[in-house]
């Protein structure tokens, strides 16, 4: 089977489990979802995290590394979950920093935890991503020829394959559209969004919404725009940044 073929569906089992991971971590992990609330991960509206896609596409590669002038096999193992954490490490960096630099946005956040850098990348998360491969390394890469095998016999899960990247595409232009107007706000004030937060104001505002109407809610909708959102976000994160001031003052 082709590269093409297998890259192809590397990216689309790893968008979906990393979606799936991240909206369990961000409900039951997250410090920032102090609410608790489930929060769509990622910029797209759909269920998929191409960060993850890439990194298994990347993790493929990875694993094909020769380390057999390492004689003792268990570092072999160390050494190679060590390049794949570092690996994918580098690759949510270079991801962190276009949309950091290039859409004014901060798509996640670890600028509370130790030895981060730029709050991008921190090395918690990189022993996660050494977890994560070691994981890969012997549940997933000795059964993806197989699995490839059998998906070149079976073009129904193919179609579904296709129509997947189908609604990928539709779901990436709509979320660049969103990203640009928050690009221009942020641009504006000359702020970073933290998209994160973002969401969690976006996700109260409409459950205090639902709360307020909640019989009549499905007759009218008092949804607020992005615009709206994004204002109010600003004044939140204001209240912050001056309350954080405050506190310092207080301690010297």
């Amino acid at each position: 089977m082709s590269l093409f073929l297998i890259f192809a569906f590397l990216f689309f089992i790893g968008s979906l489990i990393g979606w799936t991971i991240e909206l369990f971590f961000r409900r039951y992990f997250s410090a920032e979802n102090k609410e608790k609330k489930w929060i769509n991960p990622g910029f797209l509206v759909g269920p998929c995290l191409p960060l993850y896609g890439f990194s298994l596409c990347l993790l493929y590669l990875l694993a094909h590394i020769d380390v057999s002038f390492i004689h003792n096999t268990t570092w072999q193992k160390i050494v190679l979950f060590i390049c794949m954490a570092l690996g994918v490490t580098l690759l949510e960096y270079i991801a962190g920093l276009i949309f950091i630099k290039g859409m004014k946005v901060k798509l996640w956040d670890y600028s509370e935890l130790p030895g981060n850098i730029q709050g991008i990348i921190c090395p918690l998360f990189s022993a996660f991503w050494a977890i994560l491969s070691a994981i890969y390394y012997f549940l997933i890469h000795p059964r993806i020829l197989r699995a490839l095998e059998w998906l070149s016999g079976h073009l129904t899960f193919s179609f579904v394959m296709g129509m997947f990247y189908g609604v990928l595409i539709i779901d990436v232009c709509y979320s660049m559209n969103v990203l640009t107007k928050i690009r221009k706000f942020a641009s504006e004030k000359q702020i970073v969004v933290k998209y994160e937060r973002l969401k969690q104001n976006i996700q109260l505002k409409k459950d205090e919404i639902e709360q307020k109407h909640k019989f009549l809610f499905a007759l009218k909708s008092n949804a607020e725009t992005l615009s709206e959102n994004l204002k109010s976000y600003y004044e939140k994160e204001i209240v912050k940044v001056k309350a954080e001031i405050s506190k310092k003052n207080k301690k010297k």
